[in-house]
């Protein structure tokens, strides 16, 4: 089986996402990182390519001359797909222009800045047949998935209640002011779009609560709020949620809370038990049944189910963490390529991954969550 050649587009010097793509892919010897357009500057995507060992031809200066690149070569040499690692504002035009040449995309969230974006560039996926993943990491957390299909299966009755929370302090004070990096283009609204921290760590813990429970959100009551004097986007968001089945959620997101670094939980209350997960301690599930002791469920363990073993590499007490949540969400990404390149439909819970539906709901969550913040009536419906 030979390996999927990719091109990068973003990720270059002193960005820190890109590194953990890369890394990602690289860690099972699937993927091979042939290609790529690292910076907005053409010399420095020049120079993050070469720090990285592009080979000079395929080594561009700017995004557009890497597409006209790739379809001048021969369909044998060219890459299976791009990975799209750039901030907000640039996933749009970048997805659209490769799906649009036929090529296969992975981008990260959120998706793209508004709901007729991500129409837009769903119209070319139908169109071209591209496979297309979001790497919304968090989902390839083995115990996520465990967590996902104890849900599936009943095992806590209906689910009643959610309580999902993201909180961060590195915002706490204004960072960007010193132009770093993360902190400059992520409290910009012209890169990041109308929203801040419920945008960029917002959009996880949604997409973690709809991975997990499958519930459709109806409608949501939102307050964004800036505490950082001169900021100009939600460092700290709250929301009420309703779902379709008549659950009820809070949903919690911060990144002014001194202390705090990438602390993502999700808890869910079902008629018959609760499951509790946290980021920073992602290789336990706790399951605490109506009818008997809590337990506790550790990854690795032969007794979980298979999408939480397929996703593990390493026996018990030997920690997984998140390089390999990513890496198993590109290799979901990499199944759904080979079975298509074949003429195949994959296997079951092989192509395991974040799809367009997924990032262009996400989106739709943003904007409904301004819109309810800047609203006098305050809860609003999703349509």
């Amino acid at each position: 089986m030979r390996k999927l050649r990719y091109a990068m587009v973003g990720g270059g010097r002193d960005a820190f996402i890109g590194a953990v793509h890369r890394k990602a892919m690289a860690l099972d010897g699937e993927m091979e990182f042939v290609a790529g357009a690292l910076a907005s500057s053409a010399a420095k995507a020049i120079a993050s390519g070469q720090d990285l060992g592009l080979a000079s031809d395929r080594n561009h200066g700017t995004w557009e001359a890497l597409l006209a690149d790739e379809l001048k070569r021969p369909e044998a040499e060219r890459i299976d797909f791009v990975s799209v690692v750039t901030p907000n504002h640039m996933h749009f035009p970048v997805a659209r222009a490769f799906a649009d040449a036929g090529i296969h995309v992975v981008c990260d969230k959120p998706l793209v800045h508004t709901t007729e974006q991500a129409r837009e560039l769903a119209e070319v996926v139908a169109r071209t047949g591209v496979v297309f993943g979001v790497t919304y990491n968090y989902t390839g957390y083995p115990m996520v998935r465990e967590a996902r299909e104890m849900v599936r299966n009943g095992a806590i009755g209906e689910v009643r209640k959610v309580i999902v929370e993201y909180n961060q302090g590195w915002l706490a004070t204004r960072l960007e002011e010193t132009k770093q990096k993360q902190a400059d283009w992520r409290t910009d609204p012209a890169r990041s779009g109308i929203a801040g921290a419920i945008g960029d760590i917002g959009s996880h813990a949604e997409n973690l609560v709809a991975t997990v429970t499958g519930l459709e959100l109806e409608s949501l009551c939102a307050d964004l709020t800036t505490f950082v004097a001169g900021r100009r986007l939600d460092d700290d968001g709250n929301l009420l949620l309703r779902f379709t089945n008549g659950a009820r959620g809070v949903l919690i997101t911060s990144q002014i809370e001194v202390g705090c670094e990438n602390d993502l939980r999700l808890r869910v209350f079902g008629s018959t038990g609760t499951l509790d997960w946290r980021q920073e301690e992602p290789n336990t599930l706790l399951h605490s049944p109506i009818d008997g002791p809590r337990r506790i469920l550790t990854r690795g363990s032969a007794w979980l189910g298979e999408a939480a073993r397929r996703a593990t590499r390493l026996p018990t007490g030997h920690p997984e963490a998140f390089i390999e949540a990513f890496a198993n969400v590109y290799l979901g990404v990499a199944a759904h390529i080979r079975a298509k390149s074949a003429g195949t439909t994959p296997l079951p819970g092989e192509a395991d991954h974040p799809t367009l539906a997924d990032g262009a709901r996400g989106v739709r969550f943003i904007e409904k969550t301004v819109e309810s913040a800047g609203s006098a009536h305050k809860w609003t419906r999703m349509d």
